[in-house]
C-alpha cells in the first residue's frame, strides 16, 4: 500500500511540474526576446519624437549604437543560459540595421554605413567559420567513435540544429553541401561489406551531366542574346544558370559519396543529398528484385528524386507508413518504395539474411 502510495505522490508531483516548468519557459522566453524588441520600439519613437528633431545628430550617434550594439549584446546576455542557438543574434543584428536605415535621415547614417561597410561583412565571415569549425568537431567525434564512415551531410546537419534556427537549417545545410561535394569532396569513396551503390548503372549520371552540359551551352548563347536587350537582365539569367549548374554537379557528386547502408537492423537509404530515409528492417513486408513500371502516388514512391526518369530494379513494401526526407526537409509518406542498387541480388540476400537472422 505504502508503495502505491508512493506511486501517486510521484505521479502528482510529475503532474504538478509539467505546467510548472513550461510557464517559465514561456516567461523566460517572453524575457529574452521581448527586452530587444522593447528597446527597438523605444529607438523608433525616440527618433519619431520632437527631442530627436532638436537634437538629430547626438541622438542618431546614440540610436545607432543602442541598436546594433546594445541590443544583440543584451540578447546574447539574456539567452546564454537557454536553449536558443547563440547564432540567433545575427537576426537581431540585421533587425537593427534594417530599423536604422529607416528611421535614421541619410546625412545621420554615417556610422551606420561604417558597420555595414566594415563590421557586419566580420561578422557574417566569423558565423561561417563557427559552422565550419563546429562541423570538422563534429566529423572528428564520428572518427573517435569508429562509425562505418564519416558522413558529411549527417555532420552538418547535426551540428547545424545546435547552433541555427531549426527554420534555417535545412536551407543552409543544402547550400554548404551542394559545394561541399561539388567542389571539395573529390576523394574516391571506398565500398564497405555492408554498403552499396545506386548510381553505376542507373543513367543518372549521363543524365545529369547531359543536363549541365546544356545549361552552360544555353547559358552563352542566351547570355550574348540579352545582352542586346539588356544588360543585367542578362547578366541576372546567367548568374541563376551557373548556379543551377554548381547545384546539379554538387548533386552528382554526393550519389557516389553517400552510399545506402545496412546496419544495426536499420537500412538506410540515401541518393545523394536528395532523398533519404531510414527503414527498420524489422518493418519490411517484402523486397523483391523488379523492374516492372509502378504507378506512384501517395503511398508508392521512388528513392530517386528523378521519378519515372530513372530506373529501379528493386520494390521495398513495408508493414506501416514510412516518411522520405528531400531537398530542403520536404517530407513525403510511403509504404511502397522502388529504387536502384547495382549489386541488386547482394542486397536482397544481405537483407533477407538479416530479417532471418533477427526474427
Amino acid at each position: 500500500m505504502r508503495y502505491i502510495n508512493n506511486a501517486h505522490i510521484q505521479l502528482l508531483a510529475t503532474i504538478k511540474t509539467k505546467p510548472m516548468n513550461r510557464t517559465l519557459h514561456i516567461h523566460k522566453n517572453l524575457t529574452t526576446f521581448g527586452i530587444p524588441i522593447l528597446i527597438i520600439g523605444m529607438m523608433i519613437i525616440l527618433a519619431k519624437s520632437s527631442i530627436f528633431i532638436t537634437n538629430p545628430d547626438v541622438l542618431s550617434i546614440g540610436i545607432t549604437f543602442d541598436l546594433l550594439l546594445t541590443v544583440p549584446v543584451i540578447y546574447f546576455m539574456l539567452l546564454r543560459k537557454t536553449s536558443i542557438p547563440k547564432t540567433t543574434v545575427v537576426p537581431f543584428l540585421i533587425i537593427g540595421m534594417v530599423v536604422c536605415s529607416l528611421i535614421l535621415p541619410i546625412e545621420n547614417q554615417y556610422y551606420l554605413d561604417l558597420f555595414k561597410t566594415w563590421m557586419f561583412p566580420v561578422v557574417e565571415l566569423s558565423i561561417v567559420l563557427y559552422i565550419i569549425y563546429n562541423v570538422t568537431i563534429t566529423i572528428k567525434g564520428y572518427r573517435v567513435n569508429k562509425s562505418d564512415e564519416v558522413d558529411f551531410f549527417k555532420a552538418l546537419k547535426s551540428t547545424c540544429y545546435e547552433i541555427l534556427p531549426k527554420r534555417l537549417v535545412i536551407p543552409v545545410v543544402t547550400e554548404v553541401a551542394v559545394f561541399y561535394y561539388g567542389f571539395i569532396y573529390w576523394k574516391k569513396r571506398k565500398l564497405k561489406e555492408n554498403e552499396f551503390s545506386y548510381h553505376k548503372d542507373s543513367g543518372t549520371v549521363s543524365l545529369l551531366i547531359a543536363i549541365i552540359f546544356v545549361i552552360a551551352v544555353e547559358t552563352v548563347v542566351l547570355h550574348i542574346l540579352l545582352q542586346k536587350w539588356n544588360d543585367t537582365v542578362a547578366w541576372i539569367l546567367t548568374f541563376l544558370s551557373i548556379y543551377s549548374g554548381i547545384q546539379l554537379l554538387g548533386f552528382l557528386k554526393s550519389l557516389s559519396k553517400r552510399p545506402i547502408l545496412i546496419k544495426d537492423k536499420k537500412l538506410y537509404l540515401k541518393y545523394g543529398i536528395m532523398n533519404e530515409t531510414t527503414i527498420d528492417l524489422n518493418s519490411i513486408d517484402n523486397i523483391e528484385i523488379s523492374s516492372k513500371d509502378i504507378e506512384l502516388n501517395k503511398e508508392t514512391r521512388k528513392l530517386s528524386f528523378l521519378g519515372e526518369l530513372e530506373s529501379h530494379n528493386i520494390i521495398i513494401r513495408l508493414k506501416q507508413e514510412n516518411e522520405l526526407t528531400g531537398l530542403y526537409g520536404i517530407k513525403r509518406k510511403y509504404k511502397n518504395l522502388a529504387l536502384h542498387v547495382d549489386e541488386k541480388n547482394e542486397f536482397v540476400n544481405r537483407i533477407n539474411n538479416a530479417l532471418q537472422q533477427w526474427q
